[in-house]
């Protein structure tokens, strides 16, 4: 028999997610299911996932073992969302107020506002500052069933700034159930004071923040924004070749307000993830599908930002680019925590299927940082991370309403109950 400390029975259905990844093309399609599904855990870790019938058949209970009946609800793997910059210092509400009365993104910026005005913020936050107000937002995320996520800097442009949001990412990562995973953005904006002189802070990114971050071990990954009037395809390889140098793996902000060139540049330098990619062309994608990288997508900031468009999600999928979902959860354009929400607007606005939603939010996601051999599915091994979702899976798509019944992290109830 095999022992265990946790388990869920009953599931109608359970959504394994289980099998190999990146999921691509038809393939996307594939959401393995299992009626009347359990799932087991010792220690944090899954040791059964199969039938209800199995698992009594299987798996011995140890004393005091926590059993949760899921009859009439879905168990699916705990979301992943590999695209935030949820650690930031002060509120762009007043913008927010700016584009609904129809103010578009970079005039906001042009006067000041947008990422320079949360940069001007954030370098006067402390680290305890910013760990205080981090907290909330990533309980939030947590209440949607986000149970590991991907979290930037990019809000300091300095390499004082950077690494302080980088040392508050390392100490949430501990003081909380979400699993993070880090990213150095020092390359998200030209601050105001290298307007004049932008081959300087490319210097100063590539000479002395990254350097920095590789020796405090403070990142995995490398991003840059590649885009009209912020990096060129040329600054944005020169960066990412040098974290690559110094162990920041590279993912790519790429094509978002216009062809930048970004998917392009993420084939060429074999970066995991090229992400937003509203406007990417045709030769992108091809050049994406053959290097194998994954189109992080993200319907909630094309949606918040008023962009009127979407990532062409059909597209890519059909020519064999993995796709991943994510929130991009910020102060100016990324306003829902909730991977749900996500997912309806993937099915509604980019044409996915329900299932290739949930494989993009799930095993996908978990891919495009890294993280499948412990996250993104329900298989022996990996960690106990699910959300049980009441009435089934199709309530995921039922916007702003409570359907979560319960967030289990590491094999314990963190949300709900």
């Amino acid at each position: 028999m095999i022992p265990a400390d946790f388990l869920v029975l009953h599931a109608d259905p359970l959504v394994t997610c289980a099998g190999p990844c990146p999921r691509a093309g038809a393939r996307q399609r594939e959401l393995p299911v299992v009626s009347d599904g359990a799932v087991a855990a010792r220690g944090g870790r899954i040791v059964f996932a199969g039938t209800s019938a199995d698992c009594r058949a299987l798996v011995e209970p140890a004393a005091g073992a926590r059993i949760i009946d899921a009859s009439g609800a879905a168990v699916l793997p705990g979301f992943v969302d590999p695209h935030t910059h949820v650690l930031y210092a002060g509120d762009r509400r007043q913008e927010l107020l700016r584009r609904l009365a129809g103010a578009t993104y970079a005039e906001i910026a042009a006067t000041g506002g947008g990422i320079v005005s949360t940069v001007a913020a954030t370098r006067r936050a402390t680290e305890d500052d910013l760990v205080r107000a981090t907290r909330p937002r990533l309980a939030d995320m947590l209440r949607n069933g986000t149970t590991t996520c991907e979290v930037k800097s990019g809000y300091g442009l300095d390499t004082e700034s950077e690494l302080r949001m980088l040392r508050a990412v390392r100490r949430l990562d501990m003081a909380q159930p979400i699993d993070l995973v880090p990213t150095f953005l020092g390359a998200h904006e030209v601050p105001v004071e290298y307007r004049q002189r932008r081959e300087a802070y490319v210097d100063l990114v590539v000479r002395e923040m990254i350097p920095s971050v590789a020796e405090e071990g403070l990142a995995e990954w490398c991003d840059v924004f590649c885009e009209s009037g912020v990096f060129t395809p040329e600054e944005s390889e020169r960066i990412l070749v040098a974290g690559s140098g110094a162990g920041l793996r590279p993912r790519i902000h790429a094509d978002e307000l216009a062809p930048s060139g970004g998917s392009l540049v993420a084939a060429r330098v074999g970066a995991r993830s090229a992400d937003h990619l509203l406007f990417v062309p045709d030769e992108g994608i091809a050049a994406m599908a053959a290097a194998g990288v994954v189109a992080t997508l993200l319907p909630a900031a094309a949606f918040f930002l008023k962009l009127g468009r979407f990532a062409p999600a059909r597209r890519l999928v059909d020519a064999g680019v993995p796709v991943a979902l994510a929130t991009d959860i910020n102060p100016g354009g990324g306003l829902s925590p909730s991977m749900p929400f996500v997912i309806a607007l993937a099915c509604f606005a980019m044409s996915m299927t329900l299932e290739e939603a949930v494989v993009a939010a799930t095993i996908n996601a978990a891919y495009a940082l890294d993280r499948q051999r412990d996250a993104g599915s329900l298989e022996p091994g990996k960690l106990m991370d699910a959300v049980i979702v009441e009435g089934g899976l199709t309530e995921l798509l039922r916007v702003n309403v409570p359907v979560i019944r319960t967030v289990i992290k590491r094999g314990e109830v963190v949300a709900g109950g």
